[in-house]
């Protein structure tokens, strides 16, 4: 059997910071939402006041002494009401989650950690609830499976869609690939602002001088939108500005801007991460609707993700139509729940 420890202060997961994140680069699942940086900015904030305060249960398990896995649970009654260990991260702000474990150790990491999971050291919990799982993860297999062996009950479900496009690495062979009516419209609408006589450029912003000030335009262009000025609270404010300074300060930053007479009309944070684009979120300027500016600075996103041949552009969770009409194809999330009765 492996063996296991647990990590209960904050304190004691931050020794384990380069561990964690090599581990992650050859886990099952490598996503910039599973990184040590994001995830403890997420506890910091209890994921920018989505949760209480919290009881830390993060689970190591090691063969001899070679780390394999980990299990980075905290402990909280879910939604239900129930005693459960969940996947820090859950589940709002973090759009994809998984165990981080390597490949070749996922089945025995599981069948150990149930057994685990049930001795004194861990609280006594009834649901193991795991949200944001991508549908195409081994996970979902291997946890249906050590369920089904020890005799817990396993439920799945999906949340949401997750669109993404492959991209080609040529703008025009990635505009062919759209339907036609809307491959014309994305020519019109970024034509339309480049003949419209008014001053306009599109940027990503690079200084280090520039970025707390940027950071902080890009929430302001948030707050246009009602739904979500009421979801930038005081402490999800603080949650997305230190997201985008870790960011910045591991090199995967990617904030966006397009700017029409001198003022900031489109806004995108996005991860620049494993050779792909993950938008994460945008903000748009109602002043200057009538340049379809969210469109217009996508499509030049679209342009500059091609010509530097990244893989894939992925607009993570949630259905909004102008992702499909970028050329978009589903997958989805989903949430597992383990109940140990």
């Amino acid at each position: 059997m492996l063996s296991f420890e647990i990590i209960k202060d904050p304190g004691e997961w931050e020794k384990m910071k380069d561990q964690w994140n090599n581990l992650l680069e050859k886990s099952i699942t490598h996503v910039p939402f599973l990184r040590y940086e994001f995830l403890e900015q997420w506890w910091v904030t209890c994921g920018g006041g989505e949760w209480s305060k919290s009881d830390m249960h993060i689970i190591i398990a090691r063969d001899d002494k070679k780390l394999v896995g980990i299990a980075p649970f905290f402990y909280k009654l879910n939604d239900m009401g129930d005693p459960s260990l969940m996947l820090i991260g859950s589940y709002e702000i973090s759009d994809y989650l998984d165990f981080i474990v390597l490949p070749e150790y996922l089945d025995q990491f599981l069948l150990d950690l149930f057994s685990y999971l049930t001795t004194s050291e861990i609280k006594k919990w009834q649901d193991i609830d795991l949200y944001n799982l991508l549908d195409y993860s081994p996970t979902l297999a291997a946890v249906e499976k050590a369920s089904g062996l020890v005799g817990w009950k396993c439920e799945t479900e999906i949340l949401q869609k997750a669109p993404y496009i492959t991209l080609p690495g040529d703008w025009e062979l990635y505009l062919k690939s759209v339907d036609k009516k809307q491959r014309h419209e994305i020519r019109r609408k970024m034509r339309r602002l480049s003949e419209s006589g008014h001053q306009y450029r599109w940027y990503i912003v690079e200084k280090a001088e520039d970025a707390e000030t940027e950071m902080k335009a890009f929430l302001e262009l948030m707050d246009n939108d009602e739904e979500k000025k009421a979801f930038l609270t005081p402490t999800m404010r603080v949650q997305m500005l230190e997201t985008m300074h870790c960011a910045f300060d591991t090199g995967c930053l990617n904030l966006s801007f397009l700017e029409i007479d001198g003022k900031k009309a489109a806004g995108y944070f996005s991860f620049f991460y494993l050779n792909r684009l993950w938008v994460y979120n945008s903000g748009m300027n109602r002043d200057f609707t009538e340049f379809s500016p969210g469109w217009v600075l996508l499509g030049y996103l679209l342009q500059w993700a091609n010509n530097q041949k990244i893989d894939e552009f992925d607009f993570l969770r949630g259905d909004e139509n102008y992702k499909y009409k970028f050329g978009a194809i589903d997958r989805s999330v989903v949430r597992m729940r383990i109940n140990r009765k």
